[in-house]
């Protein structure tokens, strides 16, 4: 992008471009770089130490491209990354950039959503327990009883585009009903992996009429539009040609695009990003 200077949206895969595609309609007249770190993903089962590792020559990179803005698109990076990049890796490398996450918006407004006061909150085994939602839900809505449930097979159901095959079934029930036996009284289901939207049907067809699915997407992109106004240091640097690039760490590009398009729902050609 040369002088750009972009917001970087960044996700271990391919999960991400469901969050960008509600921000870039949101709030199209900036200009994006999307990086999915497909060659190391997924990062749903690995430690705290290996996803900030990643996720910070990940963010690295996208600074290096001149990006001053980045989001992590990704609750996994989230929950066991954001907060070491922030409190420590921005101090000590790049106090004048600034990095976010997906489940602080989320939790600010999730509590809206449900009458019962109960939600139930899927996602990967890696966000499920490092407790992020637990632990930020509470800060706002401290009387909501929120419970968990790991998918660790729906992301590389999703990510080999077996999503809307008849195998997915299976699995989409099983975790289902696994969430809804914790409580009978759970009427909001939080997707907290950016790659869920892509079961959204599946995931309808599973349960009651009155419960609730609630993706990120458009909660995210409101919550950047509200960042960006309250912080207009940050949105000057920003520049404005609504241009968006997409990169990836796997060096089969036409695979990406591939996949990517069902994500983001429109066409994409993606370049090789080399982060190590």
């Amino acid at each position: 992008m040369n002088n750009n200077k972009p917001i970087g949206i960044f996700d271990s895969g391919y999960g991400g471009l469901t969050v960008f595609k509600s921000i870039y309609k949101q709030l199209p007249h900036y200009d994006y770089l999307y990086l999915g770190d497909t060659a190391r993903a997924p990062y749903g089962n690995r430690s705290f130490q290996t996803i900030h590792q990643y996720t910070l020559e990940c963010v690295r990179w996208l600074f290096n491209q001149g990006c001053p803005l980045v989001v992590l698109a990704c609750n996994t990076a989230s929950a066991k990354a954001l907060r070491t990049i922030q409190q420590i890796d921005l101090k000590n490398e790049s106090p004048d950039k600034r990095v976010l996450g997906v489940i602080r918006p989320t939790a600010e407004v999730i509590g809206d959503y449900t009458k019962t006061k109960e939600i139930g909150v899927l996602g990967t085994k890696g966000t499920v327990n490092s407790g992020s939602y637990l632990i930020e839900i509470n800060r706002f809505f401290p009387n909501l009883k929120v419970y968990q449930q790991a998918c660790p097979l729906w992301v590389p159901l999703i990510e080999n585009g077996e999503f809307d095959k008849p195998g997915a079934d299976y699995f989409v029930e099983k975790y289902i009903d696994e969430i809804l036996s914790q409580s009978p009284n759970i009427d909001v289901l939080l997707l907290a992996c950016t790659h869920y939207p892509l079961l959204y049907k599946k995931i309808r067809a599973y349960l009651p009429a009155h419960i609730q699915i609630i993706s990120q997407g458009d909660i995210v992109a409101n919550s950047l539009e509200s960042y960006l106004e309250r912080h207009p240091e940050i949105d000057i640097n920003l520049t404005k040609n609504s241009q968006h690039s997409f990169y990836t760490t796997t060096d089969d590009t036409l695979d990406f695009d591939y996949y990517a398009e069902l994500f983001f729902s429109g066409k994409v050609k993606s370049s090789f990003a080399e982060i190590i």
